[in-house]
């Protein structure tokens, strides 16, 4: 019986399963980012981020020769040993764990399996130009403060502040208002951003499209992670999104499978 068996053996015998892990952990840091099934990138995350923690505990020589043997017992793999320890393990070094991110790929073609990409989080161009560090919060205090010394000096801000988010509001009143293209089945945050950045940002733009346009927009993305995206009932859905037919799309996409007809 397996009670309590929380490991997932992926079908596997254990020297069968642990070369997989170990040519799976060896290719995600090479490449920064490979596409698997979701049940082996699970087992790999557990795999591969001990690892990434190695390079962390360099106080000598001697415990950094020593975590290089433990890590190539694992790995098998000279180069990826090195590109571990001199490429990964100085981008990560403020990070406490946390080292990989799963991103859902959808249904894979023929068998059926839950598609996934995972990839390092520091090596992730997309998201890591967006953020930003966050500002220290200001300090408060429990002294009781005089304001009245203050009412003449804070009016003349608080009219500029006033003035500019006026400004700020007539600026943005044209502009539109970008939809949740997650929503539509067979659509991740991945593909999302794909189609934001060639200017598909509404339900309606997404109607627009037939899905051979849409198809030459995912080939084109660098990477050629969306190949197998399926985007026929797309514009059928985004359509119906755009119209306010949330019944309606909800009762199709129970009929879905990956954003195609099951």
């Amino acid at each position: 019986m397996r009670h309590g068996d929380k490991q997932n053996n992926l079908g596997r015998k254990k020297a069968h399963r642990d070369a997989l892990l170990s040519n799976l952990a060896a290719q995600l840091i090479t490449h920064k980012r490979i596409v698997t099934t979701v049940a082996k990138a699970k087992e790999l995350r557990k795999y591969v981020e001990p690892l990434i923690t190695k390079t962390k505990k360099n106080e000598n020589a001697n415990q950094i020769s020593h975590n290089h043997r433990i890590v190539f017992s694992y790995l098998q793999n000279k180069e990826a040993v090195k590109e571990l320890f001199t490429i990964v393990g100085p981008k990560i070094g403020a990070r406490p764990g946390g080292y990989t991110r799963i991103i859902k790929l959808g249904i894979r073609p023929g068998d059926n399996a839950e598609k996934a990409l995972i990839e390092l989080v520091d090596f992730n161009e997309v998201y890591g130009v967006s953020s930003t560090s966050s500002a220290e919060p200001a300090k408060r205090t429990r002294r009781g403060r005089s304001t009245t010394k203050k009412v003449d000096a804070v009016a003349p801000e608080t009219t500029t502040s006033a003035i500019s988010e006026a400004e700020v509001i007539e600026e943005n009143k044209g502009a539109a208002v970008n939809d949740d293209l997650v929503k539509i089945e067979g659509i991740g945050p991945k593909i999302a951003e794909a189609l934001n950045a060639a200017g598909i940002n509404t339900f309606s733009a997404l109607a627009a499209k037939s899905s051979d346009e849409i198809k030459a927009i995912l080939d084109a993305v660098e990477g050629g992670h969306f190949n197998l995206a399926d985007p026929s009932t797309w514009a059928q859905q985004a359509q119906l999104a755009a119209d306010g037919k949330w019944d309606e799309l909800n009762t199709l996409q129970d009929e879905l499978k990956g954003g195609k007809e099951a």
